[in-house]
């Protein structure tokens, strides 16, 4: 089922590229559509907002005011919602804020002996978007990672859209958004929410970024309003890389694996190791528990398309490989991974030890889920509070501080031949000279 590669194979390289190569939001025609929606939004707001969310979502609202949950709908949904799932959803928030609160950055200043004042001052956004996908792809732990960010870095205000097609409401992700403290959510959807979040409409709020996973359309969107508004970023298919010395159960790599896979068709799964002999005992477990697994077909799908089991010399090329594929999930299961951890330096999130299974970073371990895909994790990071504090670099100049930058200003603006920009820098020094 999953293709078997050798990292010595002369076709390597050429093999492992076109298992990496992922088509991102490139389609001219899914743009197009993106771009109609969005002027429409912008040209005629919440009447074009109904008319979308009627055509796309199958739901016919009487009136803008509908757009937004009340507060009695959003008690209801919480209501229905299991006291086991409640309770889980509860101590899950709990430990992603705890983690959280690690992650804020704070503001600082030192005093130089001229006493000139230079430091950087941090705030939050005042309003934040997230987009949480509604019908088959409804994630309450999602709602988690991106809201609970947003609330520890002092967001005024955390809008929520999720839409709603044929009317059927998740109650799941209603109650999630109750327990991170999201304060508003409209019932809408697609590029016609995510041009709302931007632009703003009478009903809907325009917000400073926009956050949360969705589909092409959603993805489209935010490219195109990137700018207007920031973006979290353009998440392509889930991934996951094991790297493992053959001394885990193969039963646990396998249902790794899973976990991934059967996210969608285009899920990545891959597994490197120097023991030949485990791959194969690897295939061996995949078969025996495909079968019971409720999303088999999916799984199949990702591990025959996008999976490989990947052969290797020894762990230093496994590691070598990682930092080349730069994956968003990666599993070190293998003895004293602790001790290789420094030499990982591109991978969104990074599972040490053989006990440590990637679903529960997913779910409940405390870090973030939103993560850099496609190899991203070269330059970029996880979703965190970071990404919802901004910085404000401070300057205050002494008198004494005054006269020796802007000498020292001067002479740079002039070469630049911003004379102004000199003159300004030496009106403030002419008494010092």
């Amino acid at each position: 089922m999953m293709k078997r590669l050798d990292a010595l194979a002369p076709d390597f390289s050429a093999n492992l590229q076109k298992l990496l190569d992922w088509s991102s939001v490139a389609d001219a025609s899914v743009q197009t559509t993106v771009d109609e929606i969005i002027h429409a939004i912008r040209d005629e707001g919440d009447t074009a907002l109904l008319r979308y969310t009627a055509k796309f979502d199958r739901l016919d609202l009487s009136s803008a005011d509908a757009l937004a949950f009340t507060r009695e709908e959003i008690d209801a949904s919480v209501a229905r919602t299991s006291p086991e799932l409640l309770a889980a959803l509860t101590q899950a928030a709990a430990r992603i804020r705890a983690y959280a609160e690690h992650q804020k950055m704070t503001s600082w200043q030192f005093t130089e002996a001229d006493g000139t004042v230079l430091g950087q001052q941090v705030s939050p956004l005042d309003r934040a978007g997230l987009y949480v996908p509604g019908g088959k792809a409804a994630y309450p732990s999602s709602v988690l990672m991106n809201a609970i960010p947003a609330k520890v870095a002092g967001v005024r205000e955390l809008i929520m859209v999720v839409p709603t097609p044929d009317g059927i409401i998740n109650d799941t992700v209603l109650a999630a958004a109750h327990v991170a403290g999201v304060d508003r959510i409209f019932r809408i959807g697609g590029a016609q929410a995510v041009a709302a979040l931007a632009y703003g409409t009478a009903t809907v709020p325009a917000v400073d970024k926009i956050v949360g996973p969705g589909n092409i359309y959603v993805a489209a969107a935010k490219r195109a309003v990137f700018g207007k508004v920031g973006i979290d970023m353009i998440a392509g298919p889930s991934e996951i890389l094991i790297l493992c010395d053959g001394k885990t159960d193969p039963d646990w790599i396998a249902m790794d694996l899973f976990s991934q896979a059967e996210h969608d068709e285009q899920a990545q799964s891959i597994l490197i190791s120097p023991d030949a002999q485990f791959l194969d005992k690897v295939t061996a477990s995949i078969e025996k528990l495909l079968a019971d697994q409720p999303r088999a077909a999916i799984i199949r799908t990702a591990l025959t398309n996008r999976g490989a089991l990947i052969h290797v010399p020894d762990m230093d090329a496994a590691i070598e490989l990682a930092n080349r594929i730069a994956p968003e999930h990666l599993e070190l299961s293998f003895e004293g991974a602790e001790q290789r951890l420094p030499e990982i330096r591109h991978a969104g999130a990074i599972f040490v030890g053989k006990y440590t299974a990637e679903a529960l970073g997913d779910y409940c371990a405390g870090p973030n889920h939103v993560l850099p895909t496609s190899g991203t994790a070269r330059f970029s990071s996880p979703l965190g509070v970071y990404d919802f504090q901004k910085r404000s670099s401070i300057i205050q100049c002494s008198a004494e501080g005054s006269a020796v930058l802007g000498a020292l200003a001067e002479v740079l603006a002039e070469s630049e031949g911003l004379y102004a920009h000199g003159a300004s820098a030496r009106y403030r020094v002419k008494d010092h000279r």
